[in-house]
């Protein structure tokens, strides 16, 4: 059996991803199930072992003719049984012509063999959301994702024994879903033991004003691979950060984390899932005031 999952974007998506990504494993175990996504997430999906093939051509501009005409030949040629579009977009949906009409399809797509057809699907969460998909599928069982594959070896840090871990960053098209910088610093400066900055390149401003404020802070933005990040996560003693991927995957990882929220984003929506995972929303998120973040410390810790 040939089977294609579709997930393109964005980390903290593919993150709340892991338990979908196992439940269609665990069900089709005999299968070739493809995963098709973007470059940035493919070199994760590729450590994973849910899938036997990852395609990271997933996403083209609508205006390159010649790379959609690649995108719809491969999808149509490799004669999928089943596709079980987690993406649930516009652009996804439009993919199950190039696939096919003989495959059967998940997702919301007209013409879904299986259909998520409930009309409260966009007010659930996006892990409710998605295995209430799987389940007009077929699929019932939802095991616990196995991460021990997403680890690294830490030792190029030289952390200490004890640290916690602040994700300051957010898409920098979406400004209210940062907690400004200064007041992670002031939470920092007022933290028992030593925090460790994560986020990418961008980010780097960030923590240089956050290690201003805390001078004992590590800045390891720009230099952590998504292993990197879990392997940083099994490691710390808790999380603080906003509602970004590598907050996500610090969440999917196990470590207790807590994640801060304003008006741009609904935690009832997208709020990160883990065993030790919570949240905290203050609108406008500039207003939350570190003594009131670091309140929280003791639900997680």
């Amino acid at each position: 059996m040939r089977v294609l999952v579709i997930k393109l974007a964005a980390l903290g998506d593919f993150a709340q991803a892991f338990g979908p990504f196992a439940a269609i494993r665990a069900h089709h175990p005999g299968a070739r199930i493809t995963l098709l996504t973007t470059r940035a997430y493919a070199p994760l999906a590729r450590m994973a072992p849910w899938f036997d093939e990852v395609w990271e051509d997933g996403r083209p501009s609508w205006s390159d003719i010649p790379a959609l005409w690649r995108l719809a030949r491969r999808l149509h040629g490799a004669r999928f049984d089943r596709v079980y579009d987690l993406q649930t977009s516009a652009r996804s949906s439009r993919y199950r012509w190039f696939v096919g009409r003989q495959a059967e399809w998940s997702g919301i797509a007209r013409g879904a063999s299986h259909p998520h057809a409930n009309p409260a699907r966009d007010a659930m969460h996006t892990v409710d959301r998605q295995r209430d998909q799987l389940r007009m599928a077929g699929i019932t069982a939802f095991p616990e994702p196995d991460l021990s594959w997403l680890d690294a070896d830490l030792s190029r840090f030289a952390l200490p024994d004890r640290f916690c871990l602040l994700v300051p960053g957010a898409s920098p098209g979406r400004p209210a879903k940062r907690w400004p910088e200064d007041r992670f610093g002031a939470l920092a400066a007022s933290l028992a033991l030593p925090a460790v900055v994560i986020g990418g390149p961008a980010e780097t401003p960030l923590a240089a004003a956050i290690v201003a404020a805390a001078p004992g802070t590590m800045d390891l933005t720009g230099r952590t691979s998504f292993a990197d990040i879990a392997a940083l996560a099994r490691r710390a003693a808790f999380c603080i950060g906003n509602d970004t991927g590598p907050t996500h995957l610090v969440a999917a990882a196990g470590c207790p984390t807590l994640a801060l929220f304003g008006e741009d984003s609904d935690p009832a929506l997208c709020a990160p899932r883990g065993r030790r995972a919570t949240f905290l929303r203050h609108v406008p998120l500039a207003g939350l005031e570190p003594a009131d973040v670091a309140a929280e410390l003791p639900r997680l810790t």
